[in-house]
């Protein structure tokens, strides 16, 4: 999307610019630009006391959505989807207002280089996370929206999966405000771009995907025999093969349907697990069990021995005595 000359400019804030709030008169010192988009520029920043991130617009309106958005987010016990908020306010310069936000400075990997990192067997864990923070996001009357890799990090220990760009995220019912082509079911043509849930979990599948396919791919034929053909050919991709289907169908109607499916499809992993593991207690049962047996059989014959022996003694000591 085309930056107009006004975001433009904000783009090109240099390392040590101060921002000045003029409600709350915090300030903010420029480090260095995180990212930028249609609605506005993100910047790492440090006030007082910490390193923080902060978007500023020219659109008012664009920023208390997303300000919105976030509060929702701190009234939910528990979820970690989104970063604190910290502080809203303006800011006057050149004889223009602009008007910003401050949130947490989330750092670690984005979804796709953490799986690439540490090793796939991590995706299932990150999805669970990633779809009950989506359902209580859902619960609350927003879609994410522009939900993809680069939107989500995994920061922690404990290992945690965060959004941090909550530009994309749009109330129920509306359209949806920001995409990704490669993640949007319209741009595949299996649906609009209306914000309902079942938008985010397409979105979701098509992760799931790309990270068998780190570069993604083009669309030739679209829809789901394209993406689907596409993930068949992925051995890594098995496990998740029918979940992926399921959502890119709109066959799941909530994040908490898709996340008991994806539970289910890594219950079998621990089940294997488990059942090895009790095969190997039994054949170490057995094996304590014959050990325990020699060493009865070993401790008979020796005292077999010890009384045949004593006996001897004791009838050549009677034959002795009568000698004498």
């Amino acid at each position: 999307m085309m930056m107009n000359n006004s975001l433009k400019s904000l783009s090109k804030l240099s390392p040590g610019t101060v921002i000045h709030g003029k409600w709350h008169r915090n300030q903010y010192t420029i480090i260095k630009e995180l990212g930028n988009g249609a609605n506005g520029v993100v910047y790492l920043v440090r006030d007082s006391s910490r390193q923080v991130a902060l978007k500023i617009s020219d659109n008012p309106s664009s920023i208390i959505s997303e300000v919105n958005v976030l509060k929702s987010f701190t009234k939910v016990q528990g979820s970690a989807l989104g970063p604190s908020l910290f502080d809203v306010d303006d800011w006057e310069t050149v004889g223009k207002q602009f008007s910003f936000y401050v949130m947490e400075f989330i750092k670690g990997p984005n979804l796709l280089t953490f799986i690439q990192q540490k090793g796939p067997e991590w995706l299932g864990v990150l999805l669970l996370q990633l779809l009950a923070d989506l359902d209580v996001l859902h619960e609350k009357g927003w879609v994410f929206g522009d939900l993809k890799p680069e939107n989500l990090l995994v920061n922690g220990p404990p290992i945690r999966v965060r959004c941090i760009d909550v530009g994309g995220t749009t109330i129920k019912g509306r359209a949806i405000k920001e995409f990704t082509e490669f993640y949007d079911r319209g741009y595949w043509g299996m649906g609009s771009r209306k914000a309902d849930e079942r938008y985010d979990l397409f979105a979701v599948a098509m992760v799931i995907i790309n990270t068998a396919y780190p570069g993604r791919f083009n669309k030739t034929t679209g829809g789901i025999s394209q993406l689907m053909g596409m993930v068949k050919q992925k051995p890594e991709l098995n496990l998740y093969q029918s979940i992926i289907k399921n959502a890119l169908s709109g066959n799941y109607q909530t994040a908490g349907e898709m996340r008991r499916d994806v539970l289910a499809a890594l219950q079998p992993r621990k089940q294997k697990s488990d059942a090895g593991n009790q095969v190997k207690s039994r054949s170490q049962l057995h094996r304590n069990g014959a050990k325990r047996n020699v060493t009865k059989k070993k401790g008979g014959l020796f005292e077999t021995a010890l009384i045949i022996l004593t006996l001897s003694f004791l009838y050549f000591f009677y034959i002795y005595v009568q000698i004498l």
